[in-house]
């Protein structure tokens, strides 16, 4: 496979999983209004904080961080490279390119997406129901999804759709997480109380986890919905259930015995696996969950730029010298 198929196939999976995380990173702050006492502010600016955009959001609309403002920036704004138009815009490009590769459903799918969400832009600047229309999102993301899995080889292509799938849900998860951190941050004296349940129990609906959750430890407590979130096994949503998954794919993209490595890409993943697999919630917790998760996500955006410098980047190939990814990557050239 050529280096910038599997490039065009990665970002694909990674922009529209990226479109469908941010209609949940909104999603949960619709949950939390919608829960919260009446006395208590909306609050709109941690979730620009969270997708690490500020700077960007600050140079358009100044400090004026309103419901309708951070919205529009994080929806239908496409000078924001983050937004889920851009997103999208960004998947069904890199679609267009292996056109030849994926198959017609996939295709369509995006394109459904794509047109349905600019429908959505061009009636009004203002959503008249935001809750159905983030879930739509998220439905046409999952739609995706299983008919990817369903119509398309599970060769190479596929692997590298479910890489960058898994990578880019292991790190918004991660942020979804750290709404928490964020919305609670100016009112530290509600930790623990039956608000602080409420927020707990619809960050994990926006996740998709509440029912599962529900299913393992019942109550809702706030050390087991972060060991949910991050170590859980067996739920596809959780931190280590994501790189665990990503890393089978590299693997088998590369035919490296589980357990070793033969690039960067499998060493940094496979030692960011390594530690969560014996990662404890408590010794999270008594460090620091927030600082836990930044340093998570800086570990993983190395983990993409390993990914990026093993498979995608172009490298001159000096005569007489190996490349380990040309004899592992059939066709590449």
């Amino acid at each position: 496979m050529l280096s910038r198929v599997a490039n065009s196939i990665y970002w694909m999976s990674r922009y529209f999983e990226r479109a469908e995380n941010i209609a949940r990173f909104i999603d949960v702050n619709l949950h939390l209004i919608l829960d919260s006492p009446v006395e208590l502010d909306e609050q709109w600016e941690p979730l620009i904080k969270i997708t690490g955009d500020i700077e960007h959001f600050e140079e358009r609309y100044g400090d004026d961080a309103t419901k309708d403002n951070v919205i529009h920036f994080l929806t239908f704004d496409r000078e924001n490279p983050n937004s889920i138009i851009s997103a999208l815009t960004n998947a069904r490009e890199n679609a267009r390119s292996v056109r030849e590769i994926i198959s017609s459903e996939m295709w369509e799918q995006i394109n459904k997406s794509y047109f349905n969400l600019l429908g959505a832009e061009g009636e009004s600047g203002r959503l008249d129901s935001p809750h159905d229309f983030y879930t739509n999102i998220k439905m046409q993301s999952h739609l995706f999804i299983g008919i990817t899995d369903t119509t398309m080889s599970h060769g190479e292509g596929w692997h590298f759709a479910r890489l960058g799938r898994l990578i880019e849900r292991a790190d918004k998860t991660s942020r979804i997480l750290d709404v928490k951190y964020f919305i609670l941050l100016p009112r530290v004296e509600d930790v623990g109380s039956p608000i602080d349940n409420i927020e707990w129990a619809a960050l994990l609906k926006s996740a998709s986890a509440f029912e599962m959750y529900r299913k393992k430890y019942r109550k809702i407590d706030p050390r087991k919905v972060a060991e949910f979130l991050m170590l859980d096994s067996f739920f596809p949503r959780s931190i280590h259930y994501c790189l665990m998954k990503a890393e089978e794919s590299l693997h088998k993209i590369t035919g490296t015995e589980p357990g070793t490595y033969r690039n960067e890409a499998e060493r940094k993943l496979g030692r960011l696996c390594s530690e969560l697999d014996y990662a404890n919630i408590d010794e999270i917790i008594s460090g620091g969950l927030h600082e836990y998760l930044d340093n998570f996500q800086t570990k993983l955006n190395l983990v993409g730029d390993a990914i990026f410098d093993t498979f995608f980047a172009l490298t001159p190939i000096v005569e007489g010298q190996h490349n380990e990814f040309n004899g592992t990557l059939k066709g590449q050239e």
